[in-house]
């Protein structure tokens, strides 16, 4: 059975400045609250390690990413220590609403046997962390966009 967690907010930037700084992993710990830490590139195939906050907690997993699209998408898909014990499939999706405007869909699937009882414990704090990097990742490229402008 799987459960998802569904966000999105509308920024306002262009879909390749909140691509820049989405894919940016670099610079993940000076702005963003939840995924603190990437090591990696948004390649197809690749494995990233991500240190993520979520609450109290901090946990490394180690996801695959499974598609690249420029501008538009990118997803990863980790597992808890072994594949179908709690398994994660993140995605963030960029929609062109005009050319400084995008809405940014970022959404995880959840399965595995352990599924149910984790999200459970850390569903809650998870949604609001996702909340969180969402207003970070806002925050970030709309200062960008304007500092462009000027």
């Amino acid at each position: 059975m799987s459960q998802s967690i569904r966000t999105e907010i509308i920024i306002n930037a262009s879909k390749e400045r909140v691509w820049e700084v989405l894919t940016d992993f670099d610079k993940y710990p000076q702005w963003n609250p939840f995924i603190v830490e990437v090591q990696g590139k948004a390649v197809v195939g690749t494995h990233l390690r991500n240190t993520m906050l979520n609450g109290e907690s901090k946990m490394v997993f180690k996801p695959k990413v499974m598609k690249v699209e420029k501008y538009r998408y990118f997803d990863w898909l980790g597992s808890l220590f072994v594949k179908g014990l709690f398994d994660g499939h993140h995605r963030f999706e960029l929609e062109e609403l005009t050319p400084n405007q995008v809405k940014l869909k970022h959404n995880e699937s959840f399965s595995g046997i352990l599924s149910g009882l984790i999200l459970k414990k850390i569903g809650d704090d998870t949604r609001q962390s996702f909340i969180k990097m969402n207003q970070a990742l806002k925050q970030v490229a709309e200062a960008h966009a304007v500092a462009a402008d000027a």
